[in-house]
């Protein structure tokens, strides 16, 4: 039997912090018995008869009775502070796996992985992930860019934000651009339907049974959109796709069209209409800047919601779930607002 010891000084809410975190579910395991240990050290327990109450290891007790005398229930909650650690590496060596990873590249592959750099070095897998995570390193990811070469690149990137942030009176913004090649798929076997602990499932392979273009002109101010599908995108689509906003925008207001360079924009037959309609005013994109055009943001919300998910047996199937969706969309039409200004873009 252990004789007690001088009971820890113990005020009575701090018994209560500490009997509460005891009872509480949600808390650490880790702080459950650091406060039991303070409890039964405030009851007069030996620090070897509370190590084997609580099956821990004598140091340990003695550890948490001093956090206690010094920080209070605080000193409970936080880990105790370590020293510095016998296997940190030499600055050098640090610096030398920077290096590696940014200027050079494993036998037989693109990147450095955490285990090869670690095999490479000499060190832990640990050793490097530390290293890598203080550095801001993630060897493993890659994002892809496209810089414009388009030598008129500020002039037409100034004219489309500035149609966007300054829209003209009395006149009407679209964004118009042709998602083409969409395709009718059919997948080669029922998917399962999505119930409690599963989704929804469907099969990696599917049957192609042809594809449209859709055509879509954008509202900028509002949000809505005039949309058609063609079989085919060449200038004499896109004369009929003209036609049609012409009649769906009222008469006496302006239509300035913001889209890309594509041939069809500017085929002799397209100027020779647009010059008998002068009402219609063109903002080219800048070469390789679909980011530009506000109707491209709207493809990603059909294709997401609409086409990559959905299944279709025929094309005239996949142009009706596109009219459908124009036809929702357009009862609660939702505008992307573009924000940035032109001049800093280019920085």
């Amino acid at each position: 039997m252990w004789a007690k010891s001088e009971p820890l000084a113990m005020t009575a809410a701090q018994r209560a912090t500490l009997e509460t975190w005891v009872r509480a579910k949600t808390s650490p395991q880790r702080t459950v018995l650091r406060s039991r240990i303070c409890l039964l050290a405030a009851d007069g327990l030996s620090n070897s008869a509370i190590a084997a109450r609580l099956s821990t290891s004598r140091p340990t007790v003695i550890l948490w009775r001093r956090r206690f005398r010094e920080l209070g229930p605080m000193g409970l909650a936080q880990d105790a502070p370590h020293g510095p650690s016998s296997r940190a590496l030499p600055a050098e060596r640090v610096k030398a796996i920077v290096e590696a990873t940014l200027h050079t590249t494993p036998p037989a592959a693109t990147h450095w992985s955490v285990r090869s750099m670690a095999k490479a070095q000499g060190v832990s897998k640990s050793t490097v992930q530390r290293i890598w995570e203080a550095h801001g390193l993630q060897p493993h990811r890659v994002e892809t860019f496209k810089l414009s070469r388009d030598k008129r690149f500020v002039e037409k990137l100034t004219d489309v934000v500035g149609v966007y942030l300054n829209p003209p009176d009395k006149a009407v913004v679209l964004c118009v651009d042709e998602k083409s090649q969409v395709q009718a798929l059919d997948r080669t076997q029922p998917g399962l339907p999505m119930k409690k602990g599963r989704c929804g499932t469907m099969t990696h392979d599917y049957k192609r049974h042809g594809t449209t273009c859709l055509f879509a002109a954008l509202d900028v101010l509002e949000g809505t959109v005039i949309g058609s599908c063609y079989p085919r995108h060449r200038n004499i689509e896109f004369r009929k796709f003209l036609r049609q906003i012409d009649c769906n925008v009222p008469e006496g207001l302006d239509i300035h069209m913001i889209l890309d360079n594509y041939g069809t924009h500017t085929h002799p037959k397209v100027k020779a209409w647009l010059e008998k309609h002068p009402r219609f005013h063109l903002h080219f994109t800048p070469t390789s800047s679909s980011w530009l055009n506000l109707v491209e943001r709207w493809f990603g919300e059909i294709t997401r919601k609409r086409i990559r998910r959905g299944v279709f047996h025929s094309v005239p199937e996949l142009v009706a779930a596109i009219e459908d969706y124009i036809r929702v969309n357009n009862q609660e039409p939702t505008p992307f607002v573009w924000t940035k200004k032109a001049d800093a873009i280019p920085r």
